[in-house]
């Protein structure tokens, strides 16, 4: 049995136990908007590598909250989602809340939607992960406090301001090698990015060029996944040495 452990599946892991997976509709998976939520997209050429790196809510590495920032991250989860619980990719439904104490919901046949909330500490879904099907005491003092907090926002995505995420649930939508192309370019490019090769607007222009150039196997066996990955690796750093020495 697979028990996921990242924040947003965990959630879903959670609303869905006890249920007959056959009633599940749809699923709601959120996302807090990163450290560019607020920041208007004409000026994201302008921010310092520090800035991008501000997470809001979460402390992350630093390709992951650089991936949060272009909502790449959350084409991935879009991606596990489908994997982990057998879905269609218009069956996940992305929504921006920046609040992040929602960590993602189910909606049934019926009518009826359940969310997991908590705060936003990893501890928790890991926790979960080791102790399942039993709960054991909370690891962290805090628990979500509803007054302090007030209110609770939800937004659609703004595809055009982040088009890593729209790349990425193509990506979802054709399958076969290509979730590994998008992976293993993005993982080159963002560290291309973090060590100063590369603009921040140029991690999606870039990833998309492999993506776009790749020729998808759509039955793919575990080899084929490894040609793939390394493939969109050579072709990921030929583009980035063509732009450092552009």
């Amino acid at each position: 049995k697979i028990i996921p452990v990242d924040s947003e599946q965990s959630a879903i892991f959670q609303c869905l136990e006890g249920h007959n997976r056959r009633d599940l509709q749809s699923v709601y998976l959120t996302a807090s908007g990163g450290a560019l939520w607020k920041v208007p997209q004409s000026k994201f050429d302008k921010l310092s590598l520090n800035q991008i790196l501000r997470h809001p809510r979460w402390k992350m590495g630093k390709k992951i909250t650089v991936d949060s920032a272009t909502l790449m991250n959350k084409g991935f989860e879009v991606i596990e989602a489908q994997r982990l619980f057998d879905l269609r990719v218009d069956q996940i439904q992305v929504v921006i809340h920046p609040e992040a104490v929602i960590h993602s919901m189910v909606n049934f046949k019926d009518g009826n939607i359940l969310a997991q909330l908590g705060v936003t500490d990893m501890r928790l879904p890991i926790q979960y992960a080791l102790s399942y099907p039993k709960r054991w005491e909370s690891p962290i003092p805090s628990t979500v406090n509803f007054f302090k907090l007030g209110k609770l926002t939800f937004y659609s995505p703004p595809l055009k301001k982040f088009p890593a995420l729209a790349l990425a649930l193509e990506v979802a939508r054709k399958g076969g090698t290509l979730p590994a192309v998008l992976n293993a370019a993005d993982e080159e490019v963002v560290d291309a990015f973090l060590r100063g090769e590369i603009k921040f607007l140029q991690i999606y222009s870039l990833v998309e060029k492999v993506v776009r150039k790749h020729l998808v196997h759509q039955a793919p066996a575990l080899q084929d996944i490894f040609d793939a990955d390394a493939w969109a690796r050579e072709e990921a750093k030929k583009l980035i040495a063509g732009q450092v020495g552009g």
